[in-house]
């Protein structure tokens, strides 16, 4: 086979596929002649390999009578059909069946990948523009693929096929296709039980993302299952990839402010705000005030280790380094180990798996459960929030608003996340370090750099600590900063983002000068 007239210039595939997925602008450079490349490289570095070490294992011949399988989903972007369709033909001309799920959650491809024990691609862009699309790429049981697990190699031998053309197989695989929906919502009803609660009333802003389909499906009665004593008001539930209302990314403030201006309107316990591909969840009270990530971590991770505990089990809870320090000290205090790891999902995930941990956290909003195959899924996280919601009651059998149950959550002050565009990453950093560590001017302090650099005073009064991280792609310098009060925070934030700054400041002054 030689590359298509769709190629004439390749692509390089290193700006495409990064650590952690595949994602650039439609159709250049992600072409269906890429994603075409992209499946037939998927099949031969990690659907065949694993299948055959499976059939090895089972005892059985290498080549068997059943092909491997590959559950395929996407978002609803307009080049998500076009694209998944190339995909498939790679897949299935290097011998792979294939099993379409259609339109989908992230997670649901993920439960799709872990109920019927094949690999999976999702076809979604996330909180991109309608402009991008990409693919979240995992081995059987929802396991991530990343740049270290095989990502790398796809993308090298991808580049390949593009150049010299893909290999046929002797027999080519099978397309099929295979309704998951249904499945996902038991699957998860399963996992918390909301027919208990008191009646909530819910806004739920899809932002015209997968979940749009998910919510009617898991807590409405949309697949036929019964009706739970939750009120939905429905906002932006029309699929449209061009997201015509906002972008799909409530990390943003802005993208919240319908959510919290319709909570008020309509007097709800609760507000929800999905991403794009509505594997990310954001929580608003019933004033419309964000419930941080970190809160909604701790309040999920009790709940979890509280089951653990009293089924006679250590239960292990790993939460990323920006995290709030509520998260290991109510979850230390519960009975849990917990674990600190870096930012970004293929960690959590890695770190999921070696400690065979109950839960897991990010301040991103994502959050990973055992029982979900150690997957990243908002929805389940949001049927625990609201199950918390529902069942919590003062002494006196009242119940319980959402800003009252989540101060116990977050009783510190933290910064969010802070990004500076310097001209020298570590001339800035090392402003940083000399302050703070070499000189010790803030006092004794404990350093390390798992991710970055962090900075703690957490043991000693005043107590606070801060993160600086590098951005992988841009001259960005990430901080976040925690306090016991605001005062300090401030203080800390302000001190740092002044060294950070200090070229800025100084070439601002030399041009003014």
């Amino acid at each position: 086979m030689t590359p298509t007239p769709e190629t004439p210039d390749l692509p390089d595939l290193t700006t495409l596929i990064k650590a952690y997925d595949v994602r650039g602008v439609v159709p250049d450079p992600f072409s269906p002649a890429v994603a075409r490349a992209i499946g037939a490289a998927f099949a031969d570095v990690v659907v065949l390999p694993d299948a055959e070490a499976a059939g090895a294992a089972d005892g059985e011949p290498a080549a068997g009578a059943t092909r491997p399988r590959v559950a395929i989903g996407q978002d609803m972007r307009p080049s998500g059909p076009e694209l998944v369709a190339a995909f498939a033909e790679g897949l299935t001309s290097r011998g792979v069946d294939v099993v379409r799920i259609g339109l989908c959650s992230t997670d649901g491809l993920y439960h799709a990948s872990g109920a019927l024990g094949v690999p999976g691609a999702m076809f979604t862009a996330s909180h991109n523009p309608a402009e991008y699309n990409g693919i979240k790429l995992c081995r059987a049981g929802a396991r991530p693929v990343g740049e270290a697990t095989g990502l790398a190699d796809v993308r090298d031998l991808a580049a390949r096929y593009l150049a010299g053309g893909i290999p046929q197989a002797p027999e080519a695989g099978q397309v099929g296709d295979r309704e998951m929906l249904g499945d996902y919502a038991v699957f998860l009803r399963s996992l918390v039980d909301l027919s208990a609660s008191r009646p909530l009333k819910v806004v739920v802003d899809a932002g015209n993302g997968m979940a749009g389909l998910t919510v009617p499906a898991v807590l409405g009665s949309a697949t036929g299952l019964e009706a739970l004593p939750l009120e939905i008001v429905p906002l932006y539930f029309e699929l449209d990839g061009t997201f015509p209302n906002h972008e799909a990314n409530p990390l943003e403030p802005e993208n919240l402010r319908d959510l919290q201006a319709a909570v008020v309107e309509h007097g709800a316990d609760i507000g929800l705000a999905f991403d794009g591909d509505a594997d990310r969840c954001f929580v608003v009270d019933e004033r419309g005030e964000p419930v941080s990530p970190s809160a909604i971590t701790a309040l999920v991770g009790l709940r979890e280790v509280a089951r653990e505990v009293a089924a006679g089990r250590r239960p292990t809870v790993i939460h990323n380094l920006i995290t709030s320090q509520v998260v290991p000290d109510l979850l230390g205090a519960a009975g849990a180990t917990t674990v600190r790891t870096r930012v970004g999902h293929s960690f959590i995930k890695a770190e999921m798996a070696e400690h065979d941990a109950v839960f897991g956290g990010e301040h991103s909003a994502h959050y990973y459960f055992r029982d979900f195959f150690f997957a990243d899924t908002g929805m389940l996280a949001a049927m625990h929030v609201l199950a918390a919601l529902g069942e919590a009651r003062t002494p006196d059998g009242a119940p319980v608003a959402l800003s009252h149950l989540a101060e116990a959550y977050q009783p510190y002050s933290a910064s969010g996340e802070i990004n500076s565009r310097v001209a020298d990453v570590p001339a800035a950093r090392a402003r940083v370090v000399d302050a703070y560590v070499t000189r010790e001017g803030a006092g004794p302090v404990t350093v390390d750099e798992l991710d970055g650099l962090t900075v703690s005073h957490w043991d000693t009064q005043p107590r606070w600590w801060f993160n600086l991280r590098a951005s992988n792609t841009e001259p960005l310098l990430r901080l976040n900063v925690e306090a016991a009060d605001e005062d300090i925070m401030v203080k800390v934030r302000d001190d740092v983002l002044a060294l950070v700054r200090a070229d800025l400041a100084a070439d601002d002054a030399a041009g003014k000068a």
